[in-house]
């Protein structure tokens, strides 16, 4: 019984001619569709900022190697699903409507078949899209915003306040302020803990953060408080300065916008461990980009259900109607998702952010029972 399972599976992964001839329709499509946009978005982008660029000394090279050339991969991954959406649809409903479809189903070729190469090419189009969101769309953005930054008046962020880290090794660091630009902090403070008794405290006027040595900090004016018992142990100098290691560094509460963009996943699942670990709260920005990544993918395959269900009737009007009914659903799509986001604040992260491939899913397995048999 297992060897003919093994056989039927081994035998519905084998692609024939009419699959190919689907996957090459579809992913044609998709590609050129998605090319076509991101060649509209950067002529309009040079046209909105032509003047910037010809007042920041930005060199040509620089512009079109450093901006261009990473602006173009993060549209195209930002209008992916869209352009899935209105590739299946456009594709699907010009084989309906020459009969091409009416003449597989009439070859024996059920719909549940026919989706086989639907779903091989939105794989082919997920596995690419985790794979640029996930690993080369960020190294691609650490360009990008720095160019930004330097040509285009992007502010950084420089300055924090009320900073408060939990450390691991049971102590916890407070900054009251702290500048980027000279690498200075104001009225620090380092409590140290055994349990939940407080065993140490240091606190110093200022510190100041060595960028070439990592977690290398130098205390001024300091005193430090060791608690032994009933015996306090003090030292301190307001003219000697103090050089100490510390396991953080500023860019641990520096967050500037877009800084998520800019780390692979694993970067992510690391940086959001640790910030959870230190007591930082305003992570969910790094959390819903994690999980979006994700969600991002499998939307290929929920929105590729629809489409195909949708534009797989032949009708009267020709594909009008399925391509209005499918711009629609995907824009609908785009809006949840970035609604969802903000819903981020108020729910679980994971449920905010899988909200719309949850309810997509439920409007594909309705429109795919409904689909022509």
């Amino acid at each position: 019984m297992k060897n003919i399972l093994n056989m039927k599976w081994l035998d519905w992964l084998k692609l024939k001619r009419i699959d190919w001839y689907i996957i090459k329709k579809f992913l044609g499509t998709y590609f050129f569709s998605l090319a076509l946009i991101i060649v509209v978005i950067v002529v309009f982008d040079y046209n909105e900022k032509i003047d910037r660029f010809a007042t920041s000394n930005a060199t040509t090279q620089e512009i079109i190697f450093d901006y261009y050339l990473n602006l173009a991969p993060y549209y195209a991954n930002t209008f992916s699903a869209l352009f899935v959406f209105i590739s299946v649809i456009y594709f699907t409903s010009k084989l309906a409507d020459n009969s091409e479809i009416i003449a597989m189903f009439a070859s024996g070729i059920s719909f549940r078949r026919l989706m086989k190469p639907y779903m091989v090419s939105a794989g082919i189009i997920a596995i690419m899209t985790f794979a640029l969101s996930s690993y080369v769309i960020p190294q691609g953005n650490k360009t990008r915003l720095a160019f930004e930054q330097q040509h285009n008046k992007k502010k950084k962020v420089e300055t924090a306040q009320n900073v408060q880290l939990n450390l691991e090794n049971n102590s916890i660091v407070y900054i009251e302020r702290y500048d980027s630009r000279n690498n200075l902090g104001w009225r620090f403070s380092l409590d140290r803990f055994e349990g939940k008794k407080l065993v140490s405290r240091m606190t110093a006027n200022s510190i100041t953060h060595d960028p070439e040595s990592p977690g290398k900090w130098t205390a001024k004016r300091w005193t430090i408080r060791d608690m032994q018992g009933d015996k306090d142990i003090i030292r301190s100098s307001n003219r000697e300065p103090l050089d100490t290691v510390l396991p953080f560094e500023p860019n641990d509460f520096l967050i500037s916008e877009g800084e998520q963009e800019t780390m692979t996943s694993p970067e992510l699942s690391a940086y959001i461990d640790k910030q959870k670990s230190r007591g930082i709260s305003n992570i969910k920005t790094f959390e819903v980009e994690y999980h979006k990544r994700i969600a991002m993918s499998f939307a290929a395959f929920i929105l590729t259900i629809i489409g195909a269900s949708l534009s797989s009737r032949k009708r009267k009007g020709g594909m009008g109607l399925s391509l209005g009914v499918g711009l629609a659903l995907s824009f609908s799509y785009i809006m949840l998702q970035t609604v969802s986001a903000a819903f981020a604040e108020k729910m679980p992260v994971v449920l905010a952010v899988w909200l719309p491939n949850i309810l997509f899913t439920l409007i594909a397995i309705y429109l795919y029972r409904r689909a022509p048999r």
